[in-house]
């Protein structure tokens, strides 16, 4: 029923563009960045990137809707968008989630 949605970023703009909309649109309760150093493999090649990771915290049912707003701001070919869901959490933290995030 929640969860997390992680995401990374380059360029603070389009950083602050995603975490603006996901407020505005009451589609996360919290969201917490941190800097992070990321390897990965891309076309055969090992490259490093500093990024910026965001934890969104949410509802699973606002997945689809978070993932199409994170693709159609960013300007990754093919963005980090995954969802982990919690298992459990204080009643209180949930139930705040549900306070300030969509109805859907």
């Amino acid at each position: 029923m929640y969860c997390i949605i992680q995401t990374t970023y380059t360029h603070r703009n389009i950083g602050e563009a995603i975490i603006n909309a996901l407020f505005e649109k009451n589609l996360a309760a919290c969201i917490q960045k941190q800097a992070i150093s990321s390897r990965y493999k891309w076309n055969g090649q090992v490259e490093h990137e500093n990024e910026t990771l965001l934890l969104i915290k949410t509802k699973e049912v606002l997945f689809e809707e978070i993932k199409d707003l994170i693709l159609e701001l960013h300007d990754s070919a093919t963005p980090e968008i995954i969802m982990v869901p919690i298992i459990s959490g204080s009643q209180e933290y949930l139930d705040w989630i549900d306070e300030v995030t969509c109805a859907t």
